[in-house]
């Protein structure tokens, strides 16, 4: 009977710390956290910044994506209109 409670114990606390390993929990926590001990607006504010920027594509990051996606396409045609050329599959 111990046994079976320790073994239930033990597999709430893994559940509930997987939990705590979700995206917008762990910014939540990290945020609350910093609210906490920091005491000001400003160290929240760049906790949570911080957080946002990382899971958010700026402008320029999705354009240079895109140009680098449209290279990428354009060298594929390339290689493969040079292997039609030799009569061979793309």
């Amino acid at each position: 009977m111990i046994r079976s409670t320790s073994r239930l114990i033990s597999l709430a606390a893994v559940l509930g710390a997987s939990l705590m390993l979700q995206g917008c929990l762990v910014g939540a926590v990290v945020g609350t956290g910093a609210a906490v001990v920091g005491g000001t607006v400003k160290a929240t504010g760049a906790v949570l910044g911080a957080g946002v920027d990382a899971v958010t594509t700026s402008d320029e990051e999705t354009r240079l994506k895109r140009e680098r996606e449209q290279r990428d396409y354009e060298r594929e045609q390339r290689r493969c209109e040079q292997r039609r050329a030799s009569g061979r599959d793309c």
